[in-house]
């Protein structure tokens, strides 16, 4: 049943099928193949999906798109242009700070791509900057759409290895931090190397003026964040706090947003919505049929063999993921694959919160590596341009990523140091 479902994803794969649907079709396959009933299909994937903790998706995606349209993306790109934008280059660095603070609501990149793009890779074209450095720059600050909490990737990792959402998501703040400043020192430098940007502080509004903007957009990821840590409500129940805060925001405060717009927007949402929810319903008939056959076991045993150590786990792991992220969407991997990793993991003695994060930094730069990069897609419609335009800009960008994964990856306590203050045992 395995050699049948793996040659059947790999051939699909070749052939260019979309991955919920070649993993869909090695799942019916390999029933087939081991003469098992065909309703465990339809029990399987509906059991996937039958799960509180993937409410937040569909919500925090309709919160991401309400606040793209009602105006909170824009006030919050002015917000960190006063802050960041004086310097050389600093509407690249205004970027990297506004995916920040926008990823503190959204919890999904492409979200973040779409509503900041739309607004700063037009700014940075207008300003001098190359349009395949603008959308390379803007994939590769998208990506922190999904390593700062909220989180859709570490709903999923959470659910599909019985870890705590909560403390996953408090995990995420140092590891999203320290790529967020390492990119905004990066580009800051580059900048002064090429010599670009020196007039990025014409039209930026003073900090005063542009904190009283957007105050009620930046109250918006206290309100979220700090009900979830407060205790007030579960991450979950933030994402529909999200909808509510920026629909209220976007209609009645900035009337942005008009009646004519929902209807777009939701569709926008539910689209969005079913895409990932059929991958996840498509994954976890895989992963229940691997697990049935010993496939995690077996890897989990040879690892042990191979790789001795918690060091040479990590190493080897990163490695993997990183290959495995350039061809397989991040939210089938992680249901995939967390559930096979995360014990041989523990096995290790490596915290399962520390390996979350771990999985969801390797696995978010197949967002922005290609061929399959979901991000690059984006910001290529967005900039109108071609993926083959950017790749030479985004190369330096991944290996900035990449030493900051290292150190995430060997220094557990930037990850585990807050979860420990606020999780205290």
């Amino acid at each position: 049943m395995t050699a049948v479902m793996i040659s059947t994803m790999v051939l699909c794969f070749a052939l260019t099928v979309s991955v919920a649907v070649s993993i869909g079709l090695a799942s019916i396959f390999g029933i087939q193949a081991s003469n098992a009933n065909m309703l465990i299909s339809v029990k399987e994937m509906f059991s996937s999906i039958n799960k509180f903790p993937l409410a937040a998706i569909p919500f925090f995606i309709l919160a991401g798109n309400l606040m793209e349209t009602g105006g909170i993306s824009r006030r919050l790109v002015e917000f960190a242009k006063s802050i960041v934008g004086g310097v050389q280059g600093g509407l690249p660095m205004t970027c990297v700070l506004t995916c920040m603070i926008f990823a503190a609501v959204s919890g999904s990149s492409v979200a973040t791509t779409f509503a900041i793009g739309a607004i700063l890779i037009p700014a940075l074209i207008k300003h001098g900057y190359p349009t395949a450095y603008a959308a390379a720059l803007q994939a590769t600050s998208a990506e922190l759409g999904v390593i700062i909490p909220p989180s859709i990737p570490m709903i999923l990792y959470g659910v599909s290895a019985e870890v705590s959402i909560g403390e996953l998501f408090i995990a995420g703040f140092g590891p999203g931090l320290l790529i967020g400043f390492a990119l905004m020192l990066f580009v800051h430098l580059y900048c002064r190397w090429k010599g670009w940007g020196k007039h990025d502080g014409d039209g930026r509004l003073g900090f005063g003026k542009a904190t009283w903007q957007a105050g009620w957009a930046l109250l918006m990821p206290v309100i979220i964040l700090g009900g979830i840590y407060g205790g007030i409500f579960t991450p979950t129940e933030a994402s529909a706090v999200a909808v509510f805060y920026a629909l209220v925001v976007g209609v009645v405060i900035y009337r942005e947003i008009k009646p004519a717009d929902l209807y777009a927007i939701l569709r926008k949402s539910v689209l969005s919505s079913a895409v990932i929810m059929f991958i996840i319903a498509n994954a976890g008939l895989f992963a229940f049929l691997i697990t049935r056959a010993g496939v995690p076991d077996a890897i989990g045993h040879w690892l042990e063999a191979v790789l001795q150590s918690p060091a040479l786990f990590l190493l080897g792991v990163n490695a993997a993921l990183f290959i495995i992220g350039m061809f397989i969407e991040t939210s089938a991997a992680i249901i995939v694959l967390a559930p096979i990793l995360a014990p041989v993991a523990v096995h290790f003695g490596i915290d399962p919160v520390h390996f979350g994060l771990v999985m969801v930094v390797n696995l978010a730069l197949g967002m922005i590596t290609p061929p399959f990069g979901v991000n690059l897609f984006a910001a290529c419609t967005v900039a109108r341009i071609s993926l083959d335009r950017i790749v030479t800009h985004l190369v330096p960008f991944v290996l900035v990523i990449l030493a900051c994964l290292m150190v995430i990856t060997y220094v557990p306590q930037l990850s585990l140091g807050l979860r420990d203050l606020v999780y205290a045992k």
